[in-house]
């Protein structure tokens, strides 16, 4: 049974009223209701309203930064698309903090947001593969055959993938579209604001710096 706030109660007070009033009667009312149901929603406070609306989000997002929450999830599985991250986790993160392989993942999919870059988590990942040390992830364009050799390390970035794929994940890079870990200097990182560090990497969106960035 769903309980309403005390401050829509008169609300369903004056509806029961109206309900069966002839029209006429009812023009009057609802300007009543209307009235009634903005000192209801003023009483509330905006803070609290903020607070009611954000809710069903803070619930969502109900990730842990941390090994033994992973450990704890369940088995992950999913598309080509989740395969495709996950992969890209475990060759490009595995090593990473927790919380650096969902900002990782996060740039992947902020990038699927940008029509800068293609539009899904594959075509995202692959982009320039074919091109030795011309692709946007380096282990797709090195040479070097991909084998997953640690299968514990998949298993667990599968589930940071299937996690963030899922929508539970918060956003912690500040749009970020761009990484590299710390014992680097590309030339992109000179122009481009640096949103966040996280573990070994250092996190950036398109954009030219300005004096206070």
């Amino acid at each position: 049974m769903r309980l309403f706030p005390i401050y829509f109660l008169p609300l369903l007070a004056v509806a029961a009223l109206t309900l069966g009033a002839p029209a006429e009667a009812n023009s009057g009312k609802a300007l009543d209701l209307a009235r009634i149901e903005a000192e209801g929603l003023e009483s509330v406070g905006s803070d609290r309203l903020k607070q009611l609306v954000a809710q069903p989000k803070a619930e969502k997002k109900s990730v842990q930064f941390s090994r033994a929450w992973i450990d704890r999830q369940p088995k992950a599985s999913g598309s080509d698309e989740w395969q495709c991250l996950a992969e890209a986790l475990y060759f490009e993160a595995r090593g990473e903090t927790v919380k650096g392989q969902f900002a990782v993942a996060e740039v992947i999919l902020n990038r699927v947001r940008s029509k800068r870059f293609p539009g899904t988590l594959c075509g995202v990942i692959n982009q320039g593969t074919g091109k030795k040390y011309q692709c946007q992830f380096t282990y797709t364009c090195d040479g070097h055959k991909e084998v997953i050799a640690e299968p514990r390390a998949f298993a667990r970035v599968g589930k940071v993938a299937r996690a963030v794929l899922d929508g539970k994940a918060p956003r912690i890079t500040d749009g970020a579209t761009h990484y590299h870990t710390t014992a680097v200097s590309p030339n992109w990182s000179k122009v481009f604001t640096r949103t966040a560090k996280i573990g070994v990497h250092l996190f950036y969106r398109e954009g030219v710096r300005t004096a206070s960035n």
